[in-house]
């Protein structure tokens, strides 16, 4: 279903109503590198001393680099089962897990469903095809990850990381999410409450492939996937929007919609709030679209060239993936 190019007024109101109860509301309850030692991406209790564990099989892993991969594989879900045939926690395809998985936890079998089994499983395989990979211009981390998605011989073949825009989108979100300070804590309301107001502001300001950034509205670049070119545009795409409304409430995202994912932590139904990003994809690595949830159904979004910033609602997508809260960081100064 399409949306439409305007809400009607009882809508508006709502909105307007949100904010501003919003801006009223009481709020909600060392830097870490990619590669270091410390466990800075949040992780569920459960999975903690495994993933510090498995994190350091060899000197490619790292405890911090194995969470990042394991949200963005699968947000710690050990029953996931993608539409591929991927499975459980690090989804495994079948034959990989053949290949690759062990009996992590000593019990004689090897359950790719088990994360015990799984999370060391998922480790060793990263050091193997870190050694798969060794020799292949490029930085070594990022032609790692992108073999565990799209496996070495692609990443051999290319030179690095493979031009699949699933694979490199993984890898940026992934490096992202690992390279993120630590002490990270779910977005206050107050800081909502201004994320949504400042994209309201936006409303009518045109659509611009790669367009926006912390300090506002901004040429973009070439080309959309339809040949579309911001260059000439000044104004916003989707993930510059929710980056510059929440720079306006002091917090940081990355660039792109897959990033912003990556860097938030999931909201179940029910518990969704104004303020919260709303994204669209089949897979973290496949998000291609994200947007401020304002209430009653609806958002607000950049939503694809030729458009402005608008309102719309959640349906406007049929993949409609996850909807999430943007976690405040504190970086250290240097």
């Amino acid at each position: 279903m399409r949306a439409s190019t305007a809400v009607t007024a009882g809508a508006l109101a709502t909105a307007a109503v949100i904010a501003s109860a919003l801006v009223q509301a009481v709020g909600d309850d060392p830097v870490g590198t990619a590669l270091g030692t410390a466990l800075n991406v949040s992780v569920p209790a459960e999975y903690k001393t495994l993933i510090e564990d498995a994190g350091n099989t060899c000197s490619a892993v790292s405890p911090n680099l194995l969470a990042a991969l394991l949200k963005q594989e699968s947000n710690f879900g050990p029953k996931r089962k993608s539409p591929a045939g991927a499975q459980g926690i690090a989804q495994f395809m079948p034959s990989t897990w053949e290949k690759h998985g062990i009996d992590g936890n000593g019990d004689g079998k090897r359950d790719v469903w088990d994360p015990e089994d799984a999370i060391p499983s998922s480790a060793k395989y990263l050091c193997t095809i870190s050694g798969e990979v060794e020799g292949v211009p490029g930085d070594k981390q990022n032609n790692m990850l992108a073999a565990y998605n799209a496996g070495s011989y692609a990443v051999r073949k290319a030179g690095g990381i493979p031009p699949f825009k699933e694979t490199q989108n993984y890898v940026r979100s992934i490096t992202a999410l690992a390279g993120q300070p630590s002490g990270g804590k779910p977005t206050t309301t107050d800081q909502a409450a201004v994320a949504v107001n400042t994209a309201q502001e936006m409303i009518g300001t045109p659509y611009s492939w790669g367009g926006g950034n912390a300090s506002g509205p901004s040429t973009g670049i070439c080309c959309s996937p339809k040949g579309r070119s911001g260059t000439e545009i000044t104004g916003f795409d989707c993930s510059g929007l929710t980056l510059y409304a929440y720079a306006k409430a002091g917090i940081s995202l990355p660039r792109t919609a897959a990033q912003q994912y990556a860097a938030s932590e999931p909201v179940k139904p029910g518990k969704v709030r104004p303020g919260d990003l709303v994204f669209y994809g089949d897979s973290p690595a496949s998000i291609h679209h994200v947007g401020i949830y304002i209430g009653g159904g609806w958002m607000v979004d950049a939503p694809r060239p030729g458009t402005q910033v608008r309102y719309s609602p959640m349906d406007s997508m049929s993949d409609l993936f996850a909807v999430a809260r943007p976690v405040s960081r504190h970086t250290k100064e240097i």
